[in-house]
């Protein structure tokens, strides 16, 4: 595999967990009052998750440039 499609599969990678995140927060949201306990974690997991998606980004951007 060369580096344009390990860094390819990568992107589509963390851009799927950012997704499945931001639909759990969303879920999560929808179903308030029930299960706000979980605001913090599942919030904080999807900034992660968003934050990485963002630096990976910009590295590759980085790169090309």
């Amino acid at each position: 595999m060369s580096d344009a499609e390990d860094a390819k599969a990568k992107l589509k990678k963390l851009n799927a967990q950012a997704t499945a995140l931001k639909m759990d927060l969303h879920d999560l949201a929808e179903d308030l009052p029930t299960g706000w306990e979980r605001i913090r974690e599942v919030a904080e997991k999807t900034y992660q998750a968003y934050l990485e998606l963002d630096a990976f980004r910009k590295e590759a951007a980085g790169s090309r440039g």
